[in-house]
């Protein structure tokens, strides 16, 4: 024969307490429903007990690192709440079967706690999977909180439809059947959500941006790494260590510099001009070129050119009283060449990448002679280093050419 709780307290109260248990249904249930919460407190602390000495025991003991993300304390704790509920919901129908009334109520409130903590528990899952394969190389940059964010979604509205359910005592089929004459109100909140997620899968299909990337967003002001790609936002710390937001459809909708390639090439490129006074530059003299016929770089260059440019003018029966007729050296152009060599004999320079100097349109500033070339290097601290080392040479190498690097006069020169 099944044991019947209620009938033994009955007896209980009759028998030993001398009670009439005909006039005190709700005092007995008040108190068996004390006890089951009492029970119900106790099964939660032994579980919570429990799990979290038997469970962390167990990770520990294997080799594996999933084992133990996934089974964390928040984990453990949920599970213990899950206990309690289940328990609660078998005895309540026992209890109240003389007010049968409050049984559907309590038997939601528990249904709807339990909904809760499966959430709760899913969330972890979500984290726990996220942090897994963030460990893993191929997938450290890609946008795993995208994809988990998008997972806790659909568990949120699984969750929300079934607890709905539950409060209107309807199928959830039958609000299913009506979420299709909700889609624009479900569009329009998630809208954000929605973009998001397909520009996080075509910045992961395209492989347009990972995280740890250097990218430049002119538009939002962000310049610096990205530390973290979500649902609806991809987060840039700038180097000043601000923390720029921006949507993630606006890295499909709008344009910005992804530094990437340059971090993974053999050099950092450098471009940058000498705007050299127009009034300065002039044919070569003799004396002019005997003088830079001593400069290490270009001596060779020097002889050969002259070698070159005599037999010319020679050949051409060319006038050399004047320096316009024939083929003569400019200091700009000498310039140019021993900016060439030094390039090429610097340590800092790539010469197995694009190396080279050239004279752009002259401009209000002057003639700009611009170096283009790659730093081996590419740490920013460093590149700007050499960077401005090269330079440096290159201003103060400008008079021993006789030429002038323009400048817009100040007061003192007016003065």
């Amino acid at each position: 024969m099944d044991f019947n709780f209620t009938n033994w307290f009955d007896n209980l109260l009759t028998k030993v307490l001398n009670i009439n248990t005909d006039v005190v249904y709700i005092p007995r249930t008040i108190i068996l429903f004390s006890l089951l919460i009492c029970l119900c407190l106790f099964v939660w602390w032994l579980g919570k007990k429990v799990l979290n000495y038997i469970i962390p025991k167990v990770t520990l003991k294997t080799k594996t690192l999933w084992d133990d993300i996934i089974f964390n304390k928040k984990v453990i704790n949920s599970v213990s709440h899950l206990l309690p509920a289940i328990l609660f919901n078998y005895y309540t129908p026992l209890l109240f079967s003389d007010f049968q009334f409050i049984v559907p109520f309590l038997a939601g409130i528990t249904n709807i706690f339990i909904i809760l903590v499966a959430i709760e528990i899913f969330s972890s899952l979500f984290n726990s999977a996220t942090e897994i394969l963030s460990k893993i190389e191929r997938f450290k940059d890609k946008p795993l909180d995208s994809f988990s964010q998008l997972g806790k979604i659909i568990i949120y509205l699984i969750a929300g439809i079934l607890i709905i359910s539950i409060l209107i005592n309807k199928n959830p089929l039958f609000l299913l059947s009506g979420i299709g004459a909700m889609a624009a109100i479900i569009l329009l909140i998630f809208k954000d959500s929605i973009l998001g997620f397909v520009a996080s899968i075509q910045l992961s299909g395209n492989n347009m941006v990972r995280v740890g990337d250097w990218v430049t967003v002119s538009k939002y002001g962000a310049d610096g790494d990205v530390v973290e790609i979500n649902l609806t936002t991809i987060k840039v710390q700038n180097f000043d260590k601000t923390i720029t937001t921006i949507p993630t459809y606006a890295f499909i909708s709008d344009s910005f510099t992804n530094w990437r390639g340059m971090e993974e090439s053999e050099g950092r490129r450098i471009k940058r001009a000498l705007n050299i006074k127009i009034d300065s530059i002039k044919f070569c003299s003799n004396e002019m070129l005997a003088q830079y016929g001593k400069y290490h770089l270009i001596s060779n260059y020097i002889h050969e050119k002259q070698t070159e440019i005599n037999s010319y003018n020679v050949k051409k029966s060319i006038n050399k009283q004047e320096l316009i007729n024939g083929r003569h050296l400019t200091n700009i152009g000498v310039f140019r060449v021993y900016i060439e060599e030094y390039l090429k004999n610097s340590p800092t320079i790539n010469n197995q990448m694009t190396c080279m100097v050239r004279q752009l349109p002259p401009t209000e500033f002057g003639v700009p002679i611009e170096v283009y070339a790659f730093s081996k290097n590419k740490d920013w601290a460093i590149y700007e280093a050499n960077m401005a080392d090269i330079f440096d040479h290159l201003f103060a190498a400008t008079k021993n050419f006789e030429l002038e690097i323009f400048e817009r006069p100040s007061t003192g020169d007016f003065n």
